[in-house]
């Protein structure tokens, strides 16, 4: 039997438009002859739904979709795999839909709720209280939901739950296929991951994999698909397209059969990030119901990747760049943006902002002369928030914020400033990635993007004389890896004091991160591409004690 596996990019809440492309791709599946089609989880509704999930017009709109709409479709066509939110005895749960001959056949439910870093699935689903086993087109498949892969005590020694699905499958008779449907998101390593759990757990049951991923930019998560087909022998047999929409069909019983010439598994490296982001950025913006964005054009690294980024997303035309020059911005920084405009071919403004910053001085001021002190750094940053915001109103622009993951980390940023913004690009990329991954595009273009003195000068704020972010920070070679251990790895400052780094810096380091998370809490939401950013997998409360010394 044929069968398509549907990698389809949905907008939460959407259900009606979902429903629609849900559709569309089950007919060009019947049209080449396919016998079931399988989608991701919670493909109808997209993933993570939230809150959405606690209105009760909202769940009776899906499952009368499913039962009016997308169940009669299978009377003549390809029986279907939906992940879909489904009440079974009034009770609410992660599901499998299975959708054959005109009717619901079968409700798998989802047995691992997942509720650590960005999950929270036992706000809203119930657990599974059973696995079966049920024929799926004649097929004997094991249907489990995303994170029923995840907990084989073979492969994780300290497992997260008290249950396998799998093996529970398997305790209770042969299966020869495997399907998941998912809803995995992105960050750097996971595709990697993903591949070999998906290919041990084919080898070890003998069993065909079919693992189907969703992709697109939900909020600050990314979904990568990259959805995955492995044989009975645990070789990998087809991968699909990364952070992309794609049908693609696999014969069932190649899966059962050795492959003269599997996939490598893959390697990840900063291209797959900027693709990730590249994604994050498009569909946030159009979904949301913006078009065009604005970003203000320092000359600085940040702002010049934002820009690249922007412009490879939604496309040069729909990307202003405004520079708004201080009393105290270096002509090289005004060049240097000048020059990023041009090379992307965007269209920029140049608005200074020498004017409005002198006239708020003699409010403050006795004498109208600058402090040179941080309030004056602060009210360059508020007017240039302004003017952005300014434009993002009369023009409908969606404000693109360009801080890295090092300066949100540490509060070096302004509130109301440069914070000032519907989504921040950068905000998971450490101020070294931001260098390695403007360095990549332009070798990735074969010419200079991002000019070669953006890259090469001191990082500067320029809202006073000679200012270079080391003046207030650690050198970012040294910043960042204290972040990654405090703020990924969750180390305790004795720990990574001991790793060789410098106890006070350390000290420091991790009192601007604690102090500063107030300033987070009101941030933009960032696109997420490590392991721990900052929003929904990081909770911290802002009014706290906690002496780590």
């Amino acid at each position: 039997m044929r069968i398509a596996l549907a990698q389809i990019n949905p907008t939460i809440g959407a259900v009606k438009d979902n429903t629609a492309k849900i559709k569309a791709y089950y007919h060009s599946a019947a049209a080449k002859e396919a016998g079931l089609v399988i989608y991701p989880e919670l493909a109808i509704t997209g993933y993570p739904p939230q809150d959405l999930l606690l209105y009760h017009g909202f769940i009776e709109q899906v499952e009368r979709i499913i039962k009016e709409d997308l169940a009669p479709l299978t009377a003549t066509g390809p029986a279907m795999l939906l992940g879909a939110p489904f009440r079974v005895e009034g009770e609410l749960y992660n599901t499998a839909v299975q959708l054959e001959d005109g009717q619901i056949r079968a409700v798998h439910r989802k047995s691992l709720l997942p509720h650590y870093d960005v999950f929270d699935e036992q706000r809203y689903f119930v657990r599974s209280p059973e696995r079966k086993i049920v024929p799926v087109k004649g097929l004997a498949a094991a249907v489990t939901v995303c994170e029923d892969m995840w907990n084989d005590r073979d492969l994780h020694p300290r497992p997260l739950y008290d249950l396998d699905p799998l093996e529970d499958l398997a305790a209770q008779g042969e299966f020869t296929y495997i399907i998941n449907l998912s809803a995995s998101p992105y960050n750097f390593g996971k595709q990697a991951l993903r591949e070999k759990v998906a290919g041990y757990l084919a080898k070890k049951y003998r069993a065909g994999f079919l693992y189907v991923n969703q992709v697109g930019g939900n909020d600050e998560l990314i979904f990568d698909g990259a959805s995955l087909v492995f044989n009975h022998r645990g070789e990998l047999l087809y991968r699909a397209a990364a952070f992309d929409e794609e049908l693609f069909f696999i014969e069932s019983e190649a899966l059962l059969q050795p492959s003269p010439a599997p996939l490598p598994q893959i390697e990840e490296d900063i291209s797959t990030i900027k693709r990730a982001l590249v994604l994050g950025i498009r569909d946030y913006v159009l979904k949301t119901g913006f078009k065009r964005v604005v970003i203000g054009l320092s000359g600085g690294i940040d702002s010049a990747l934002t820009a690249a980024l922007a412009a490879e997303a939604l496309g040069p035309a729909q990307v202003l760049g405004v520079l708004m020059p201080s009393p105290y911005s270096s002509d090289h920084s005004v060049n240097d943006a000048l020059a990023l405009a041009k090379n992307l071919g965007l269209e920029h403004r140049l608005i200074s902002i020498d004017g409005p910053f002198r006239s708020f001085l003699p409010l403050f001021n006795p004498e109208g002369k600058p402090s040179l002190d941080l309030a004056e750094e602060n009210l360059q940053a508020r007017i240039r928030g302004s003017i952005l915001m300014f434009i993002s109103n009369r023009e409908k622009r969606l404000v693109l914020t360009t801080g890295n993951k090092s300066e949100l980390a540490v509060g070096y940023c302004t509130l109301y400033g440069d914070m000032a913004g519907g989504l921040a690009v950068l905000a998971d990329l450490p101020k070294t990635m931001v260098y390695e991954m403007a360095s990549y595009l332009n070798r990735l273009a074969g010419r200079e993007i991002i000019p070669h003195s953006t890259l090469t000068k001191p990082p500067s704020a320029e809202l006073r004389p000679h200012q270079k972010d080391e003046d207030s920070l650690p050198p970012y070679s040294e910043l960042d890896p204290i972040l990654n251990l405090y703020i990924e790895q969750n180390m305790s400052t004795e720990k990574i004091i001991e790793q060789g780094y410098c106890a006070d810096t350390v000290h420091r380091v991790a009192d601007l991160v604690d102090r500063s998370e107030y300033k987070r809490r009101q941030a933009a939401p960032g696109l997420r591409v490590t392991t721990r950013a900052f929003g929904l997998g990081r909770r911290m409360p802002i009014a706290r004690g906690y002496d780590y010394r």
